[in-house]
């Protein structure tokens, strides 16, 4: 569906979100004949190319939400509430084994999002057989396929849902929201009356990319927990009014062993990573400038509640460029 916010851009640049549902709308019917799968993941992008599709296509869709075991504390319970709430036809798929399979034994960031790619597409291509459908319906926006490069740019990073496609897909890809950038999906979230439309952004490898080097279930399990913890107290912040709310803040597992003390004793644990950013469209993005109080409470809550796992806490201070948001 490239080209479709043609003619549905204000003079500032901006969707009109009335005019780009509408047209959004009459191209998936035209795209799809017969039956549909929609890669859910339950954040912004997908669940708005979601409910585009719902309305284009009705009980001919099914959105499909699969759990990875990479997901955040809470996500499933989460998603499942949202779809329900939104009476969208939905499935979930636990493939946790699968994608654990996949990722044994790989650190490269790269190898981790083709592998990713492919595992979702495998469950959706089984999924879509059992449905009788033969298109799959995704949340790409802009920002994907630009840092997922191709003939004519660099890869900054294969994104699963681009880059990461096995060449043999079996079924036929259709991407409303191709050619929008996030803060225009976001409009068009609100438009729809979409709730938590400002809900910060979750990469669709979920924690195999907050997990740098080796993923396994026991260090996905403390990326999990610390992430938890960031995303708890900057929430808290914010409610408190001593920060303003960032565009993404979230923690990384580094592959690195470092010495610690517990009790009288030494400890060697793994290192966590802290990133908390401003941005407006995720293209280029700030460090935020967190109050030493804010920081000192993550660092004693990851390491007591993770006590002998991890015991150090990093603050990242790198915008983008010349880092990108995430690590991986």
């Amino acid at each position: 569906m490239a080209g479709g916010t043609v003619g549905l851009r204000r003079e500032t640049g901006v969707i009109d979100p009335a005019k780009f549902a509408e047209e959004a709308v009459r191209r998936i019917t035209a795209e799809v004949p017969g039956k549909a799968i929609i890669a859910a993941s339950g954040g912004i992008d997908s669940t708005v190319a979601a409910l585009l599709t719902e309305r284009a296509l009705g009980a001919r869709a099914r959105a499909v939400f699969v759990d990875t075991g990479l997901l955040r504390s809470g996500e499933v319970e989460r998603v499942t509430e949202f779809f329900r709430e939104s009476r969208l036809p939905f499935e979930i798929v636990d493939a946790s084994d699968r994608f654990f399979a996949a990722l044994a034994g790989v650190e490269d960031p790269e190898e981790k999002r083709r592998r990713i790619g492919t595992a979702f597409v495998r469950v959706f291509e089984k999924e879509a057989e059992a449905f009788g459908a033969d298109r799959l319906v995704q949340g790409t926006i802009a920002p994907d396929w630009i840092e997922s490069g191709g003939a004519l740019r660099d890869t900054i990073k294969t994104h699963h849902n681009v880059g990461g496609i096995p060449s043999d897909l079996r079924l036929t890809l259709v991407e409303p929201l191709r050619d929008l950038y996030k803060d225009e999906v976001r409009a068009l979230a609100r438009h729809l009356g979409i709730p938590e439309a400002e809900r910060q952004p979750f990469p669709g490898p979920g924690l195999a990319v907050r997990v740098s080097g080796p993923v396994t279930p026991d260090r996905t399990r403390r990326a999990r927990v610390a992430n938890a913890i960031v995303e708890e107290e900057v929430e808290r912040a914010v409610a408190a009014r001593t920060i303003a709310r960032p565009w993404q803040y979230f923690a990384v597992l580094l592959p690195v062993r470092t010495v610690g003390v517990l009790g009288d004793n030494r400890v060697h644990g793994e290192a966590v990573s802290v990133r908390v950013v401003e941005s407006i469209d995720a293209m280029t993005a700030t460090a935020m400038e967190l109050p030493r109080a804010l920081l000192a409470r993550i660092a004693e809550r990851v390491t007591r509640e993770l006590s002998g796992e991890v015991v150090r806490v990093l603050y990242d201070v790198t915008d983008k460029p010349p880092a990108t948001i995430e690590w991986e």
